[in-house]
This record gives C-alpha cells, structure tokens and sequence, in this order.
C-alpha cells in the first residue's frame, strides 16, 4: 500500500489550507482554502500544484475562506468532481463565495483606481481572483453528507464527517483507503472546536486512526475562560457607554457574529449592559444567520433551550441588520452610543474598514477583536499596539480604546487539543502538525511529542510524504 499526503497550504501557517490525499487510482483534495497573511498571499496567484482537472474530489471540512475559499478558482481552472461537505457547509460557503467574489472585484477596481493615481503597479494583478460566474458554476458541484454518514469517494476510498464543534457544519474527516487487501485511515481535524461553546454541539472524539492531521493555531497558548469573556465584553461595552462612543466588533460572518450575538443578548436578559442599538452591518452574515435557523437540528441543547422560552439571540430587542450601504453609511451619523459588528473579522476588506475609519482616531471610542488576528493583517497591527495605521489608502493615528478577547476562540487552545488528540486508544503512525503559524505548531508538536512519545511531524509548505 502506497498513500502521498502533500501539504499545499496551512503548513507552518495559518491560512490557505489545501491538502492533497493521492492513491495508485485518485486524487482528493481536503479543503482548499484562502491565504489570507500577506506574506502568503502571492500563493493565491500562483498556479496549484497539480492540474485541477486531474482532481478526482474535494473534501471540505467548513465555511471559512482559509478553508473554502479558493475553490471557485479552482472550479475556473478545471475541476469538475464533487465537493463533498455537510448540507449547512454547502449552503453556507455558497454565500461565502458570491460574496468572495463581489469584495474580490471591489478590491482590484479600487486598487487599480489608487495605483493609478499613485502612478505604481501592486505585488498581484489588479483582477479579482475569481468571479462571480466562477462562484456560480461552483455552486451545483456540492454534494451534502450527514454527519455520520459514510461515502464512497472514488474506488477504495470513503470519507466520514463528523461534528468538529468549531463552526455551524464544520466537519472532522476520517477518510479510509483499502488498497492491496490493506486499510489505512486519515483524519483530518479540520478546525478543532472548544467544548461548551454556544448554540453548537461538542466536537467529536476518535478511539483510533492510523494518521492525523491536527490544526495548531493556538496550540502555543491557552484561552480564557467563559465567564472572562461576558465580564469583559460587559466592561468594555459600559465604560465605552459612559464615554459616549460607540464598540466597533470586526467579526467574521461565520459562527464568530453569531455568537457575540448569543453573549450580547444574555448580559442583555441579565441587564448587565445598557439596551442600546446594536447593528450587525454585514449582509454575508445576515444571510448565514438565516442558515443557522434553518438548521435547529445542530443547536445544541442551551440554543434549543432558548429558542422554546422565544429568547433567540437573533431577533433580541434593539438589533438591527444592515443590508445597504446607504444604511451602513447612516451609522457613523447616529448620535449617542451604539455596538457595530461588522466584517471582516480580520479588518482585510468589507464594511468594517469604513467603521474603523469613523471611530478608530475617537478616544472615546473602543475597537473590540474577538478573533484570532493573522499576521501582517490590519487587525494584527492594531492589536500589537501600532500608533497609526493606513486604512483605504489614508493614514489615521489611533486613539480609540484597543481590546482583545480571546476566549470567544473557536479554535481548540493547546490543552483543549491535547485533550481531544487524547481520545486516541493507540498511538498513531505519525501525526502531523498544521494549521498554526511555525512557531505555535512547532511549539505543540514538541508538547504533544513530550507528552505522548508519539511521532510527529510539523510539515512546511510543499512537503510530500509517503504514508506506506
């Protein structure tokens, strides 16, 4: 038997994840994903490593665009097969796309306007990398699984999703290849998700697999806990009150929005906060919400709950969904205190980038990231203290109140993946460590090294290993 496992993205990085799975008879591709680091994102441009066309599949574990993100380009190129996923992952990372692809050709026609002001030419092409026809004819080729739910993917190999807990439909995947009267099984973690976490359920144990793949984004670090994060956002949210600004949230459209939604409508049930208007000004995320409705079967059992008492956390008293940009304008006028949460969560592009313009220059008023910040990102420079920063083209000192709040992580921390890794009743093969920036998966690969006497390996981008 005879198994490569290249590593074409998220490998001693966060982003872009792409992970090519070949047999004597098949190619699968797991996710295929954005890059979204700027020292990455040439790698968006470049050509993919094999010929899409010669792609037998893509198995996708969620909505993120470090994950999904890429596809259309993909699909644009050549691949033709199924993109195997959950019916929630479908739906949610067809509005991912279309909308991807409209910031895409807003982005390279403002670019292109501003270079040529400038009289300069950027590091990329001034076109969008996909559009969105190519986000359209991406659509049909999604075939929905249930969690659970065996399928045969190509001849001698299956795929089964299982519930990661990270994100609304994201998914764990545990392929099995049977080759020359041999089986091996590959798990793919995806994005491991935190126990107890709001409106969706647990991520899934294993008992065994012959290989992992285990993300690492914070696998350097450890989070705090949920009560932190509702006394934090209270306090801020209060002080910010007093001051009379308003609490711009960057937050991505996908589970992030979603769940400050959750945690703002209960410190609102206890009156632990004033009831104030609270705009969600992005549409990709409206648009999600809706999804997450129509899906009550993934809640767990706290969201259920609330749903029945009619306390859903999408339609609590003062919020309000931006759709326009007229309307999205006619915030920044508004007198008094208000709570924007707006995309991306990042600050690379949308909406939130005009609101950060309005209020990150105002004393009074806070900037509250509640995710995790890539490097070289807006948001990574605004959170690392920069004194001023460039914004649409234009410089603005920052004066607003800077806060992180880590707990609201998605992502499993260093013990809480050591924990989920630990269900393993035998020792795997090898495990490898991805999906962290080098020195946070290089860091947990030597924890889980030490804790396990396992083999582990922290690939870097390109690597090809044979699983035998």
């Amino acid at each position: 038997m005879q198994i490569k496992l290249s590593f074409m993205g998220a490998a001693r990085n966060v982003t872009g994840s792409r992970y090519l799975l070949e047999t004597g008879d098949a190619r699968i591709l797991v996710d295929c994903g954005l890059y979204q680091e700027r020292d990455f994102r040439h790698r968006n441009w470049d050509p993919f490593l094999v010929l899409p066309r010669t792609i037998d599949a893509v198995l996708l574990t969620h909505a993120h665009l470090d994950h999904c993100g890429l596809l259309p380009k993909l699909v644009h190129e050549g691949f033709c097969g199924k993109i195997i996923c959950t019916a929630a992952t479908a739906e949610i990372t067809r509005i991912m796309h279309l909308d991807s692809a409209k910031l895409q050709l807003e982005d390279a026609e403002f670019k292109r306007r501003r270079h040529e002001r400038e009289g300069r030419r950027g590091p990329y092409p001034e076109i969008p990398l996909y559009t969105v026809d190519d986000a359209t004819a991406t659509s049909p080729l999604f075939s929905p699984v249930n969690y659970g739910e065996t399928v045969r993917v190509v001849n001698g190999v299956e795929a089964t999703f299982y519930d990661a807990g990270h994100v609304f439909g994201s998914a764990m995947i545990k392929v099995t290849v049977n080759q020359d009267g041999e089986k091996r099984t590959i798990l793919f973690s995806g994005d491991v998700g935190r126990q107890n976490k709001p409106i969706i359920k647990d991520p899934t144990v294993f008992g065994e697999a012959d290989y992992v793949l285990i993300e690492s984004t914070y696998g350097d670090r450890l989070h705090e806990d949920a009560e932190n994060i509702s006394n934090k956002l209270a306090d801020i949210i209060n002080s910010t009150h007093t001051a009379r600004g308003n609490i711009v949230i960057p937050s991505f459209a996908l589970e992030r929005t979603q769940e400050v939604m959750w945690h703002l409508n209960e410190l609102l049930l206890a009156d632990r906060i004033p009831h104030q208007m609270v705009f969600v000004d992005s549409p990709m995320a409206m648009n999600i919400t809706e999804v997450f409705k129509q899906h009550p079967e993934l809640f767990d059992e706290e969201m259920s709950a609330l749903i029945r008492q009619h306390n859903s956390p999408f339609n609590f008293p003062g919020l309000t969904m931006i759709r326009t940009v007229d309307e999205s304008k006619a915030i920044n006028h508004i007198t008094g205190t208000a709570i924007i949460i707006a995309g991306s969560g990042m600050c690379t592009g949308g909406r939130v980038k005009h609101h950060l313009v309005a209020n990150i220059s105002r004393k009074e008023s806070s900037i509250v990231f509640v995710g995790y910040q890539a490097a070289n990102t807006l948001g990574r420079h605004i959170v690392e203290g920069a004194k001023e920063v460039r914004i649409l083209g234009q410089s603005y000192p920052v004066k607003a109140r800077i806060a992180q709040i880590h707990g609201f992580s998605a992502h499993a921390d260093r013990d809480e993946l050591f924990s989920w890794i630990s269900g393993l009743k035998k020792a795997p093969r090898r495990v490898f460590v991805t999906h962290g920036e080098a020195q946070a998966a290089q860091s947990f690969g030597q924890f889980l090294h030490e804790k396990t006497g396992w083999e582990i390996a922290v690939p870097e981008y390109g690597t090809e290993v044979l699983l035998s």
